[in-house]
């Protein structure tokens, strides 16, 4: 799986178990991400509607959640991987954007990546591989990023992984089947078929995905975006549409009330942070107004790993302490009186 923020890596385990413990056959992941969480529920034989706005989002769902393992032929996977391996360097966005202009990766992983996402249109435009192949160059790319795990920034000095080779490999297919749709939460939540549990682990602060991980929506898209500053981030980052308004204070709390009262689930597992722009009181009560008792269930943490390091300028210069080493994750589970009990025994 690729670095990212939010990921529920140490909470996947916890959410399987509730999600167990439940007897849902049916999910909803509203905020997707990586799918780490949707994946887990398709492996304990849940089918799971993923729900983002990104699309690599998107990508990684239609890898890892529409398709069944057990309906895919490895070998199949493995000669297209090869071919696209086969292909020459070519020198293209992201070799001049993103390893010139900035340095999200070494110059000859840039023309790898070029030549081999250009491959993949040219070669599997229409194939059901597709998600497949593009899921394993994000990997792939990811693998051999230079920076902490965001794409706000890179390293002044190249990281050791940056300087190895890129290498495709096969994602590990997930067994179980779901859906992948790609759109606003708020604008779908109400829409969904009815799932027997939703869960939603919305954006608790100000950081956008839209801009963390931009890197990764321009090489699905493949759109050759313009953009701006250091981090050559794509430009259309400016633009109204891609601002979510769980990323605002002001809007966050409306937007989040009413995406967790208009889930069409039994029961509905909320995740938050102790550092979002919420507090617990009145996460409860957003909770509550679903008409089910809430349990609260928390978890402390290690936050991510520029949190502790701190702030620094992209020229290298320390301009912000680090923060608390630790937080506090939230599971709040709401579900009728009888479900809840057989949930959290």
């Amino acid at each position: 799986m690729i670095k990212y923020l939010g990921s529920k890596r140490r909470l996947v385990g916890e959410l399987g178990r509730l999600f167990s413990q439940s007897g849902a056959q049916t999910a909803l992941d509203l905020f997707t991400g990586t799918t780490r969480v949707a994946q887990e529920f398709c492996r304990l034989g849940g089918w799971v509607a993923c729900v983002d706005t990104a699309a690599y989002s998107e990508v990684l769902a239609k890898c890892y959640v529409e398709l069944d393992a057990d309906a895919v032929d490895p070998a199949e996977v493995d000669e297209a991987l090869a071919r696209l391996s086969a292909l020459p360097d070519r020198r293209g966005y992201v070799t001049e954007v993103f390893c010139e202009q900035a340095r999200y990766f070494h110059p000859d992983n840039g023309v790898r990546i070029d030549a081999i996402r250009q491959g993949i249109d040219d070669l599997y435009a229409d194939h059901w591989l597709r998600p497949v192949l593009l899921t394993s160059l994000l990997e792939a790319a990811d693998r051999v990023d230079s920076t902490l795990g965001l794409q706000m920034a890179y390293l002044k000095q190249w990281a050791p992984r940056a300087l190895r080779p890129l290498r495709l490999s096969a994602p590990e297919l997930t067994p179980g089947t779901g859906k992948a749709i790609r759109g606003d939460a708020l604008e779908l939540v109400a829409e969904l078929e009815p799932v027997d549990l939703a869960y939603l682990d919305p954006p608790y602060n100000q950081h956008r995905y839209f801009t963390n991980y931009h890197v990764w929506e321009t090489l699905v898209r493949w759109d050759s975006p313009a953009h701006y500053g250091i981090a050559c981030k794509r430009v259309d980052a400016r633009d109204e549409e891609t601002r979510s308004a769980f990323n605002s204070k002001r809007r966050m709390p409306e937007a989040l009330a009413a995406v967790i009262a208009e889930a069409r689930a039994e029961t509905v597992v909320v995740s938050f942070s102790n550092e979002g722009f919420v507090p617990l009181p009145q996460l409860q009560e957003f909770c509550q107004a679903r008409g089910n008792p809430v349990a609260v269930l928390a978890y402390d943490t290690k936050r991510y790993i520029g949190q502790r390091l701190g702030v620094f300028s992209p020229d290298g210069r320390r301009v912000g302490e680090a923060g608390p080493e630790r937080n506090v994750e939230y599971l709040l589970v709401s579900a009728p009186e009888e479900r809840l009990a057989q949930i959290i025994r």
